[in-house]
């Protein structure tokens, strides 16, 4: 559909509903609403756990509507965030699902590292790895 005639952004709501149709399939679940919240957190969280640098380098591989949701509400003042383990990641992504959590925080944030690696490059991937602690670029690799 022709809106503008900007390919990349008539093109961006299609790129946001594959996205959330392959996280939906990766964690089984039928709700969009609740896969793009947890893309949202996920997306959120990782980024205040980098540098800025790090954030912005990432955001720059993203499709476009995905970089909106990644920086909506970013102050880089407060990046990157303390404590940044493991614990602290999932705790985080956790406190976005009060009434209805999550049956296992760590599968969720995996599958959307899972479709941040199909859909960016290696280089990147491999960047944003090394940018975090071992326990969660283990779950990167």
């Amino acid at each position: 559909m022709k809106v503008t005639g900007m390919p990349t952004l008539d093109h961006a709501p299609q790129v946001m509903a594959e996205w959330l149709n392959l996280l939906r399939e990766a964690l089984d679940w039928r709700d969009r609403p609740r896969a793009y919240a947890i893309l949202r957190v996920t997306l959120h969280t990782l980024r205040d756990f980098l540098t800025v640098d790090e954030a912005v380098d990432l955001a720059a591989q993203l499709p476009i509507m995905v970089r909106g949701l990644y920086f909506e509400g970013w102050n880089p003042a407060k990046t990157p965030a303390h404590p940044r383990g493991k614990a602290a990641f999932m705790a985080r992504i956790d406190a976005a699902f009060p009434a209805d959590p999550l049956e296992d925080t760590e599968a969720a944030a995996t599958a959307v590292f899972d479709l941040l690696r199909r859909q960016l490059s290696a280089g990147e991937i491999e960047q944003v790895a090394r940018a975090l602690r071992k326990p969660l670029r283990d779950l990167w690799l």
